[in-house]
């Protein structure tokens, strides 16, 4: 029964937070300060006029008047969201998506729609349409599916600018989390800059990864897969993907694909049905940390240190010297990329994943034996 009562408690308990902190930290709605002047007037009046002492008005609080506005602004937003988010059920199972534009492209997971088809559509309003996968990228967890038509009313869901993505912004999640359709939450952007690994084989073991991932605390669950992450304004930030949990349920540690993603990947699965990504043919430490600087005999922490080289790939060919496997010294450092300052391996992979192209000839400014060097390398094709 305890557990019962949290799960209850928990998101009561959110709303609240994020009441108090709109009053200190959001912007509020414009308050008509002259009505309440007026109307405290009014109130008064009488005691004025008989000459009596005025006896104390209590004036509406900021921190309620914050809380009416955020309470209106969910309700609008959800009005206006939630028509174009979508019910996906599938012989595996069922998850979320939304409406990407008017033509009936829906974005969702490809964990989603894995299992294949038959792919049933249930829309907001009660319709139900049958769907066809037209494209799907293991490694983004993206999948686009298409109905024949988008029921009237429904209009496709902006995607926010990704630059505009802050710690702290208040974020919904829509979706339909254990087949209750149409749920939404409510939560933080909790952290930017994480990474989920590719779901290549159907495990975790995957040596690529997917940068720029959103962290959330706004309660994701089974089913809520594929729906969108939402800011105030209506505009899609993320496209809800995973969850760190023990248990199978929400921990209040949610992750969403970036809408950088959405924008860059998405349009091509809808022209080409998949998505192929630049590769350098080589694998390096996440982070290095103290010890580890000390260990391979670095001259610094910042940078991504090459542990090793594919044989043959455009690293190798580059010139790209790999650690020594049995001592781990001697790897190149690599601390930029076109004169863009690389710390670690995760904004090689940012870099590489968002701002190249297959074919496309990079410059490496390489720390090698006490010297910086550039290497000009031509991107492949992932494998």
């Amino acid at each position: 029964m305890k557990r019962i009562r949290l799960a209850f408690l928990i998101p009561i308990l959110i709303l609240l937070l994020a009441a108090c902190v709109a009053a200190t930290s959001a912007t509020p709605e414009p308050v008509d300060t002259d009505a309440i002047v007026g109307q405290v007037l009014e109130e008064l009046r009488p005691q004025l006029q008989s000459g009596q002492q005025p006896l104390p008005v209590s004036l509406p609080s900021t921190a309620a008047v914050a809380s009416s506005d955020l309470e209106q602004t969910l309700v609008d937003l959800y009005a206006r969201a939630n028509p174009a988010v979508v019910y996906i059920i599938t012989p595996a199972g069922s998850g979320s998506g939304f409406v990407y534009d008017q033509r009936g492209h829906i974005v969702t997971n490809n964990h989603v729609t894995r299992g294949g088809g038959p792919y049933e559509i249930v829309f907001a309003g009660g319709e139900r349409l049958e769907a066809e996968l037209i494209g799907a990228d293991v490694d983004s967890d993206l999948a686009v599916l298409k109905v024949d038509r988008v029921p009237q009313g429904v209009e496709p869901l902006p995607l926010a600018d990704p630059d505009s993505l802050r710690v702290g912004q208040f974020v919904v999640a829509i979706g339909n989390p254990f087949g209750e359709q149409g749920s939404m939450t409510l939560g933080i952007i909790s952290g930017l800059g994480r990474s989920l690994r590719s779901q290549r084989g159907g495990g975790l073991s995957s040596s690529y990864s997917l940068p720029q991932v959103i962290q959330t605390d706004a309660p994701i669950n089974p089913g809520n897969s594929g729906g969108p992450l939402l800011n105030l304004q209506g505009e899609v930030v993320g496209v809800n993907s995973a969850i760190a949990t023990t248990t199978g349920t929400n921990s209040g540690v949610g992750f969403s694909i970036p809408v950088a993603a959405v924008r860059r990947i998405v349009p091509v699965l809808i022209r080409e049905g998949h998505y192929v990504y630049p590769y350098m043919g080589a694998a390096f430490a996440e982070e290095i940390s103290l010890s580890e600087q000390k260990l391979f005999a670095l001259p610094q922490t910042q940078g991504a240190y090459v542990l090793s080289i594919t044989p043959g790939g455009p690293a190798d060919r580059a010139g790209v010297i790999a650690a020594d496997p049995n001592t781990g010294r001697g790897g190149d450092l690599i601390i930029a990329i076109d004169g863009q300052p690389i710390r670690n391996f995760s904004d090689l992979n940012t870099y590489l994943v968002f701002h190249t192209e297959v074919g496309q000839t990079i410059e490496l400014t390489v720390l090698r034996d006490g010297r910086t060097i550039t290497l000009p390398l031509t991107l492949g094709e992932r494998p």
